[in-house]
């Protein structure tokens, strides 16, 4: 674990970004106090068209009309 002080950071935020990303442990420190962990951002995965297909089925129901008392709770009346 690497402890840099708050103006330590400042100075070397590219540098520190890098190593955690990286994965090594970055801590900034208000004096000799730890204060908080830098990590990544993990990415979000790339989504690809038709991915749940023949996971998941549609009901023949689907789209017909909500029945009245249903639909008067979802304040469609």
């Amino acid at each position: 674990m690497t402890i840099f002080t708050v103006h330590e950071a400042k100075t070397n935020l590219s540098k520190l970004i890098a190593e955690a990303i990286a994965g090594g442990e970055v801590v900034i420190a208000r004096g000799a106090v730890p204060a908080v962990r830098l990590v990544p951002v993990n990415a979000p995965g790339k989504r690809r068209f038709g991915a749940l297909r023949d996971r998941i089925a549609i009901d023949a129901r689907f789209e017909d009309p909500l029945p009245d008392d249903e639909l008067s709770a979802w304040g469609g009346e």
